[in-house]
């Protein structure tokens, strides 16, 4: 039977934070590569993390902190991997453990940048893992009401059923449900287009459209997300399910969306560069903007609303001027 082994976490943000907090709900030593030594030294005095999720409490004695990602590999049977998809490369400039034989999960919702790849894909090309080794975790989640131990349900997507549940009876718990699908692919595309819909959200919001719009612009936006889906992953699926909608819902409509927050900073005026400034954490759907844009000039799905967020972030044109030609192309 599939056993997990040692467990590694790479990434110290608030998604990473928010699955840590997940896995040592069964007292289970972690691995934690932290790039942030302040952070690190922090969690072994006090128990949580300073820079995100500080409520979030932890056991330092369950946890083997490093800023190195060698020891983390090396140490580790599987690794999760929730590092923004813009830092990904960089985190891993350094690695010289073989990935090869480890169990990957990634929970990085975003598209490896200039090379316009899925994480999984990547990881499987650049470090040889075999994708019956590669999983994903998908909302819809979000990392604060994790920590805040909100009921919260989760997706996990292996090729083996088998893999797909050991690790949901790792993540099940009071205040987590899990699901388990074999569409490693659809949930992963969805999880990068949910973020670039939360950018048009936010965008219509600072821009100061309504309830009323934003109902529709969320329902063309699932249809464009189940033609994208089915042309690059032909196979049974219901978008319903909430690896796809709900996941699309939270993202678009949340207090705690990054993503919507940047799209409503946008459509209010602020430049990229401010916003970036601004925001202490990473907006994955700025990058899968582009990286969507150029996957699909070898589809050409008719993909409005994606195309729109481009030309707004890339572009350079004007949100209001882009979203009135938007609104008569939405049904």
């Amino acid at each position: 039977m599939f056993n997990l082994g040692r467990i590694g976490i790479a990434g110290g943000g608030s998604w990473a934070t928010a699955n840590a907090k997940i896995i040592q709900e069964k007292k289970i030593p972690i691995n934690w590569y932290i790039h942030e030594n302040e952070a690190i030294e922090h969690l072994k005095e006090y128990g949580n993390n300073p820079l995100y999720l500080s409520d979030a409490e932890f056991d330092p004695k369950l946890l083997n902190l490093t800023n190195d990602i060698n020891e983390l590999v090396e140490n580790s049977d599987t690794i999760f991997l929730i590092i923004p998809s813009a830092y990904l490369k960089s985190a891993l400039e350094n690695l010289h453990v073989p990935l090869k034989n480890k169990t990957i999960v990634t929970a990085i919702k975003g598209i490896v940048p200039d090379d316009n790849i899925l994480v999984g894909r990547y990881i499987h090309k650049k470090y040889d893992v075999p994708y019956e080794s590669i999983g994903v975790i998908t909302g819809p989640c979000h990392a604060e009401e994790v920590a805040l131990e909100r009921l919260s349900y989760l997706t996990i997507a292996f090729q083996q059923h088998e893999k797909a549940k050991v690790l949901s009876e790792l993540y099940n718990n009071h205040y987590i449900k899990t699901t388990i699908s074999d569409d490693i692919l659809g949930t992963e595309f969805a999880a990068v287009l949910k973020n670039i819909y939360a950018l048009a959200s936010g965008i219509c919001n600072g821009l100061g459209y309504g309830d009323n719009f934003q109902a529709v612009l969320i329902s063309n936006a699932i249809r464009e997300m189940k033609l994208f889906t089915d042309t690059i992953n032909p196979i049974p699926r219901d978008i319903k399910d909430s690896s796809y909608l709900g996941d699309l819902l939270v993202t678009a409509y949340s207090q705690f969306s990054r993503n919507r927050y940047f799209g409503t900073m946008i459509g209010k005026g602020h430049s990229v560069k401010y916003i970036k400034n601004e925001m202490n954490m990473v907006a994955e759907g700025y990058f899968a903007s582009k990286g969507i844009y150029e996957i699909n000039k070898n589809y050409k799905i008719n993909m409005p609303i994606a195309d729109s967020i481009y030309k707004i972030l890339y572009n350079k044109q004007s949100p209001r001027k882009v979203i009135k030609e938007l609104t008569g192309l939405l049904t």
